[in-house]
């Protein structure tokens, strides 16, 4: 879709479910497969950020490829300061994952609400 395109009420529909899957395997991600739902889930989001365009679910795709992005960095450091304190601070290793999950549950009730998630300025 363009930016001219007109969103029919069906399309708008299926980007709404789509959004609800995404959110659904991002969530399941680190609680049944370690995170690895989420690559499949962040294919998803790149794949149909571009057929959102126009519609509140383009915020919502940005938010959660945002959000894996600046988890993956928090994770790294967090692994850092935890291979440098050589283990003792490996708790630190859940508070990326503890933010991702928030995140996503931010957005999931933004979603299943109608509304559309902030965007970086």
């Amino acid at each position: 879709m363009t930016d001219v395109d007109i969103v029919t009420p069906v399309e708008e529909q299926a980007m709404r479910r789509i959004t609800l899957l995404d959110y659904g395997l991002h969530i399941a991600s680190p609680i049944v497969s370690m995170m690895l739902l989420t690559v499949i889930a962040l294919i998803i989001n790149y794949v149909k950020r571009d057929d959102a365009r126009g519609t509140i679910w383009h915020s919502h795709m940005n938010w959660m490829i945002r959000t894996c992005w600046w988890t993956l960095f928090w994770f790294i450091v967090a692994g850092i300061i935890a291979l440098i304190s050589f283990g003792l601070l490996s708790f630190v290793l859940a508070i990326p994952v503890l933010w991702y999950l928030y995140r996503m549950i931010r957005g999931l009730i933004a979603a299943l609400d109608g509304r559309a998630m902030p965007q970086p300025q």
